[in-house]
């Protein structure tokens, strides 16, 4: 099991996709506030279809209570600053990828934090960055490969 982190989410479609994604592959989805929409957001929920139900989703107000609730995870964050690139990461079983906000992406002060584990995935020179649910399903697809998608049929 993957825990994906979505740190200040801004646009419900892109968490909807990412709900069903993470309904698809047994992940756990974190929420860290704030977020630009609400959970009962209609956009939001049409993106997620029907993948709500048991959906293993979890709501922190900020970053230090998403730390405080999770104490020693082992993180991986996914930024456009990224020391490494995303498949030369050795992900394991309950690991966390971390993912900023659409507009600004992780904050400096969380790269600053724990500069040994952030991971970029490979682009053309200047562009900004994939989209978020694409950045997601991409990353986790990799962390589930070097498992052996165990979890998954």
């Amino acid at each position: 099991m993957i825990n994906i982190v979505l740190h200040e989410p801004q646009i419900p479609q892109n968490v909807g996709n990412i709900v069903r994604t993470c309904k698809s592959t047994a992940s756990v989805l974190h929420l860290i506030e704030p977020m630009g929409f609400t959970l009962d957001d209609k956009k939001l929920k049409r993106a997620g279809l029907d993948y709500w139900h048991d959906m293993d989703i979890r709501l922190h107000e900020n970053w230090e209570a998403f730390r405080a609730a999770n104490p020693g995870a082992r993180l991986w964050l996914m930024t456009t600053h990224g020391k490494r690139l995303y498949h030369e990461a050795d992900f394991r079983g309950g690991d966390y990828l971390v993912f900023g906000k659409e507009t600004a992406g992780l904050p400096s002060s969380l790269r600053e934090e724990y500069p040994a584990q952030t991971l970029r995935i490979p682009m053309v020179k200047d562009n900004r960055s994939l989209n978020l649910s694409n950045a997601v399903a991409l990353t986790l697809y990799e962390a589930l490969r070097q498992g052996g998608f165990e979890a998954l049929g």
